[in-house]
Formats: C-alpha cells, structure tokens, sequence
C-alpha cells in the first residue's frame, strides 16, 4: 500500500468511516437521491391533474404501509439471506414499482395501477438501505460504531432531503416531471453499482445464526426474548414522530405569521441540511459521551424543548425569519441525537444483531404513520398548540424509556464490555 493511500485509510479510521464500506456509503447516498427526487412535488403535481386529495393520501398510504413492512423485514431478510441479495431485491423491486407507477399509471391516471405500483416501490429502499446498515453493525469496530452509523444517516439523509431535492428542482424545469421520475431508476441503479459492486467487503453473519425461516421469526421474537430491543423500537418511533406530523400543520400555522410557502420551504430544507451534519456530529457524541447518555438528553430532553421552541419562535421573536428558522435547526441538529440509537440496541444482543436493527427499521417506518395519525386525532379538539405539547411529551416520555436501555455494566458503549473486532480487508 502506497504511502499516499495509508494515510487516506488512516483518515477514514479517524473519521469514524469504516475503509471497508466506502462504496457502500457513497452507493446509499446516490440510491437515497435517486428515491428522493418526488419527494417535494408529487402530491401536489397529482392533485394539479385531477386527482382528489383523499386520493393522493391513500396512494401515500399504501406506500407509508409497504415502506413499513419492508422497513422490518430488512433486519432480519439482510441477516438470513446477506445484506447484498436484499439489497438487490429491493433495487428490482424499486424499479418494477417505478417502471409500473411512471410507465402504466401516471400517464392517464390510472388510480388502480398507480396505488399498486407505488406500494412495490415503498418495499425498495428499506431493504436496499437498512440492510446496509445490519452490514455496518456487524462489519464495523465497536469502538468506532456510532460514527460508523453516524456516517450512515448522514449519507442516507443527505441523498434522500437533499440531494434529491436539489436534483429534482432542476430536473423537473429541464427534464419534465415524468422523466424526472424515470431518470431516478438511473441514480438508484448507479447507487447499486457503487454498494454492491464496487463494495468489496465481506458480510460475516455470526456463528449462531439459523435458517432463514428462524431469522424472520426472530425479528418479534426477540422483542420478547430482549425487552430492551422494544424498548428501543418505541424511542425510534417516536424519533421522527413530529418529522412527519410538522409538515400536516406547521405550513399553515407559519402562513398564519406571515411566513410564505416559500419561506416555510426554506426553513424546512434548512433543518434538514443541518440534521444530516449532527447525524455525523452526534456519532461521534455518542462513542465520547455515551451512547445511551446521548439520546436521553440530547436526543429525547432537547427534541422536547426546541420542539416547543420551534412553534413558539413566531411569537416569540415577533415573526423574525432568521431567529424562526434558527430555532428550526436547533430541533434539526437535537434529532439527530438519536442516531446512537442504530449503535446501541444491536449492541444488547451477543447475536441477532439484524433482528434488532428490524425492530428499529420497524420503527422508522411506523413513524411514517404515527406522526400525521397523531395531528389527524388530535388536532380538531386541542388544535396546534396541544398537538405540539403531544409531540414534546413523547419526546420526554422516550427520554424516560431510554434510561432502561442500558448495557451490561452500564457501560457507555460496547466496546467498554467486548473487544473490538478485528476488520479484514477484502
């Protein structure tokens, strides 16, 4: 190995980024962007050509369902069958979905077509991504294991919020919306390339892994074998609760302030820049101040407090757009004070480690759900200020759950119960 290229690996290390999985993290960045370039602009685009909005919200259901369901298969099919052949179904599945979806659907409307489809794509980058993340749990030293899922969400969301959207602004005005859609099998494909192909890395299952068959029954049994791995499934569901419930009211209530769609659009795009950058931050916090220690106070305690902050700046900074959106990236950067979350609740099990990154995937999709079921029930008998106090209630109520989430001895991190694994390069 060349000089230049031992001091580059040794960067990597100092990083947190495992050398093992550089492709792999640049594959799910270009994956991400590519499922993300819809993101912004489909709903309204469909309701613009005639569909009504209940329509619009079933199709988005069925794919928050399938994005679910796959979310929790992932762990265990990644586990049972190796992240890279999971990986693959879901880049097939997401692109019949798409073909089907863009190809048969869009063109006339087609409801029934387009409900069908839109769910086979939901099933695509769960399993494409999350069984990376089972693949990082496993092939990254412990010691360094909250950085390594810290540069995880930092690619995953950097691809999927920004990139994508910041790709899609311009391709839309250049390429059309249909295909601005079709291009996005290109980017998921060129993301492919760089994971699955480029990757050389070996995934190593843990000796006492089973059948395939007991992988997936693993993934609720564990729950039960394990309370502290439900435990962590609960506090991941409640992580992006509001992500998903701001965006149903928040519009509305800042349109009331003063504050234009435009505005709203950059104060949002700004949080999540912010995010993606303490998604790597809070990583590193995490193998430093311990992961548990990290999202109670930072992830649960802070998202309670900016969560008020951010709905109260308005008022309380006279509709000041600088301080509203500072305030924005203060409950931005606060969420990613979860991340250490993908490090700790694998680390509670000695093996079964993909049936406890499903339950979090599981999580992660549910939230999906729960975030607008909370203001669709809420919201008419306590309004926006009561949603907003739900919201920060569940954010102390996870900081409560978190405390029991605790490592043998009470360690701060794995590696201070188990030597670190040893990584050998492919």
């Amino acid at each position: 190995m060349t000089t230049t290229n031992q001091s580059e690996t040794t960067l990597l290390q100092k990083a947190g980024l495992p050398t093992n999985l550089v492709w792999g993290y640049i594959g799910i960045m270009i994956f991400m962007m590519g499922d993300g370039v819809e993101q912004g602009w489909l709903s309204p685009y469909l309701i613009d050509r005639g569909m009504s909005i209940q329509q619009s919200a079933s199709l988005f259901t069925a794919y928050g369902i399938t994005i679910a369901i796959s979310s929790w298969f992932s762990g265990v099919l990644a586990e049972g069958y190796g992240p890279k052949k999971t990986m693959l179904i879901g880049l097939i599945l997401y692109i019949l979905g798409t073909a089907g979806f863009v190809g048969y659907g869009l063109p006339d409307l087609n409801f029934g077509v387009m409900l069908l489809t839109y769910a086979i794509r939901g099933f695509g980058y769960p399993l494409f991504a999350y069984s990376f993340l089972v693949w990082i749990t496993y092939r990254s030293p412990q010691n360094k294991l909250g950085a390594a899922v810290g540069w995880f969400w930092f690619v995953f969301t950097g691809g999927l919020n920004v990139f994508g959207a910041y790709y899609s602004s311009w391709a839309i005005q250049n390429l059309g919306y249909l295909n601005t859609l079709w291009s996005s099998i290109f980017w998921v494909m060129l993301g492919a390339f760089f994971a699955l192909i480029l990757n050389k890395d070996k995934f190593q299952k843990g000796a006492n892994v089973g059948s395939k068959s007991q992988e997936l029954v693993k993934g609720l049994t564990i729950m039960k074998e394990e309370p502290k791995v439900l435990i962590g499934g609960i506090v991941r569901i409640i992580n992006t609760t509001a992500q998903f419930a701001f965006p149903v009211f928040l519009p509305t209530y800042m349109a009331a302030h003063g504050f234009s769609t435009t505005e709203w659009l950059q104060i949002w795009g700004t949080i999540f820049t912010a995010n993606i950058a303490f998604n790597l931050i809070f990583g590193f916090v995490g193998d430093g101040f311990g992961w548990k220690n990290t999202v109670l106070w930072f992830g649960g305690v802070g998202c309670a407090l900016t969560t008020l902050l951010f709905y109260y700046s308005p008022v309380l900074f006279d509709g000041s757009f600088w301080l509203v959106m500072f305030s924005g990236v203060m409950w931005g950067a606060l969420l990613a004070g979860y991340v250490p979350l993908s490090a700790l609740v694998p680390s509670l099990v000695k093996k079964d480690k993909g049936a406890a990154m499903a339950v979090l995937n599981l999580g992660a999709g549910l939230a999906v759900f729960v975030g607008p079921a909370i203001v669709g029930l809420f919201i008419g008998s306590v309004g926006n200020e009561g949603v907003v106090w739900i919201l920060a209630g569940l954010y102390l109520l996870s900081a409560i759950l978190t405390r029991f989430i605790s490592l043998p001895d009470n360690a701060k991190t794995a590696h201070a119960i188990q030597p670190a694994p040893a990584i050998v390069a492919a």
